[in-house]
């Protein structure tokens, strides 16, 4: 006996059996039960949705021979026959080698003869966007105004090249591509009526990979039963179904999140010495990311089309990464997929895709920033103003005072040492006033800058006085932040040892004023960025004051 494909063999007979496009079987249900039967009807959608088959359905259910019915019986002559392809009423065209305009105008002479048995004549022409403009122009008058007796059916894969002229003379239904979840339900029976042995898992994979296609999703298993010999074991699927190794998925996955450029590099490497195409695993990675996102959000990993230990590790590590890394990568991986799916150099795109998406771990949030729970490093000074700052007057240091008296404060500084016992300071880090402000503006050039316009910074014994000007609201808020409060009893801690403490009061504002500018006076570049506002901007966007513009209007 000849071996029929499943694809045939399990093409629905009736329209209780096309899967679903339930909108348009409920339409054309009604339509037949209550004779509104139009001229013409245009099917549109992907290849094995359902288009052809509908037609035929219908063309059945048009001349059964207990019809016009809701489904027609599939036991008269004219439905045995109609499905056979046999049925001299029902006539199916190809338009791919049926376009000329003269085959065409034979076509529609024909047809205005009444039909030799059935109820209706029907005419079924497939990829009807395949016809000249000539065609369709011979095509027009019949479609607009046909014999009582005609019905055509039109399939086309490409609505929009078919001419709005057509468009307008038809009744429209698109069909639509059928979710996964229904294809791997109707492949679950198939595979139980044929006794193929295969697991859910396994029917999830070659529904998704049917990408919405029916017949391609049934085709798919019969090649997979054939291979297996009736069973289709998990792994024989994601191989031959196009799969790529999860391993590499994962180990990906794990160099992005760390920020492992090398190990990102040799997952590209072995994808182009494996001769895999460097398109198709990136779409499948952009999945493999999509299912960790939804394991994030509390999903069910019974439900990701993944073996079941695969799918509990990638529910670990999307844990692991949290909700908003995993859609943070995402965007960045769809910014580059168009770039990867069009470029000649798809290995190569693919690798920079993969490197630009391991330095996410290096980026710092602005919301962070601004909230101040995290600093960006400060610039590195050059030799000059690095000796510069090792010689600043500790006390009052905006305030730019007289030669003499900075010689004397800093003579002061320099006998700063730490308490008896402590352990020594941090290398690099002088265990003097100006060391630990050249430790904090490392660390946070923000709050150094406010401790910067103190009236007075000394260290009396085993504490660090910060003497605050009456005037200064700002400074007291910087310092009772805990932040702030930890970083600086770190750095003491560095700089000093771990005896010394800080503490602040409010000074008679007895040292000398800041100088600020006169009205009618522009402010000098130093005086602009001494201030503590202008210091957390540049802080945030890594900038210098180039020069100071005066506002004419102020």
């Amino acid at each position: 006996m000849t071996y029929q494909v499943l694809a045939r063999k399990w093409r629905p007979p009736d329209f209780a059996s096309v899967v679903g496009q339930e909108p348009i079987v409920t339409a054309l249900r009604n339509a037949l039960t209550e004779g509104r039967i139009a001229q013409a009807y245009l099917f549109s959608g992907i290849r094995g949705v359902g288009k052809t088959t509908a037609a035929r359905v219908l063309a059945k259910a048009l001349n059964c021979e207990r019809g016009p019915a809701a489904d027609p019986c599939n036991e008269c002559t004219a439905c045995r026959e109609i499905a056979a392809g046999a049925d001299l009423d029902v006539i199916e065209v190809d338009a791919a080698t049926y376009s000329k305009v003269e085959q065409v105008r034979e076509l529609t002479e024909s047809l205005r003869y009444g039909p030799a048995r059935d109820r209706y004549k029907v005419v079924v022409i497939d990829e009807i966007h395949r016809l000249s403009r000539q065609a369709f122009d011979a095509l027009l008058k019949i479609i607009e105004e046909p014999p009582a007796h005609l019905v055509f059916i039109f399939a086309t894969t490409e609505i929009d090249a078919v001419p709005a002229t057509i468009l307008s003379r038809c009744q429209e239904f698109h069909f639509r591509r059928v979710p996964s979840d229904i294809v791997s339900a109707l492949l679950a029976k198939i595979a139980g009526d044929e006794e193929i042995d295969a697991s859910e898992t396994a029917l999830r994979l070659i529904a998704r990979a049917g990408e919405g296609s029916v017949r391609d999703a049934v085709a798919l298993l019969d090649q997979l039963a054939t291979f297996g010999a009736g069973t289709i074991a998990d792994e024989d699927a994601l191989r031959l179904l196009g799969g790529m190794d999860t391993a590499l998925f994962e180990g990906v996955l794990a160099a992005i999140f760390s920020g492992d450029r090398p190990a990102v590099a040799a997952a590209v490497t072995r994808v182009e010495d494996e001769g895999w195409d460097p398109r198709s695993v990136f779409a499948q990675f952009l999945a493999y990311v999509r299912d960790g996102l939804h394991l994030a959000i509390g999903g069910d990993a019974a439900t990701v089309d993944l073996p079941a230990e695969e799918a509990e590790r990638l529910a670990e590590r999307a844990r692991t990464a949290g909700f908003e890394n995993l859609l943070r990568l995402l965007r960045q991986l769809l910014a580059s997929e168009e770039t990867v799916r069009r470029s000649d150099a798809s290995a190569l795109a693919l690798e920079i895709a993969w490197l630009r998406a391991a330095e996410l771990p290096r980026l710092t949030r602005v919301e962070d920033l601004l909230a101040g729970r995290t600093s960006l490093p400060a610039p590195k000074q050059p030799p000059a103003a690095s000796a510069e700052a090792g010689t600043r007057t500790a006390s009052a240091p905006a305030a730019r005072p007289e030669p003499a008296a900075a010689e004397e404060t800093t003579a002061d500084a320099g006998t700063d040492m730490p308490a008896e016992g402590a352990p020594a300071p941090a290398a690099g880090a002088p265990a003097t006033v100006a060391g630990f402000f050249e430790r904090l503006t490392d660390l946070k050039p923000a709050l150094a800058g406010h401790l910067r316009h103190a009236e007075e910074i000394v260290l009396d014994g085993e504490t660090l006085r910060i003497v605050i000007s009456p005037d200064d609201d700002l400074l007291p808020g910087r310092l009772d932040k805990p932040r702030n409060r930890e970083l600086l009893d770190r750095v003491l801690g560095e700089v000093f040892g771990p005896k010394i403490r800080w503490q602040t009061a409010r000074g008679s504002g007895s040292v000398a004023p800041r100088q600020e500018p006169a009205a009618d006076e522009p402010a000098t570049q130093d005086q602009v960025q001494d201030n503590p506002t202008v210091q957390t901007v540049l802080e945030i966007f890594d900038g210098t004051v180039e020069r100071v513009d005066e506002d004419q209007e102020s």
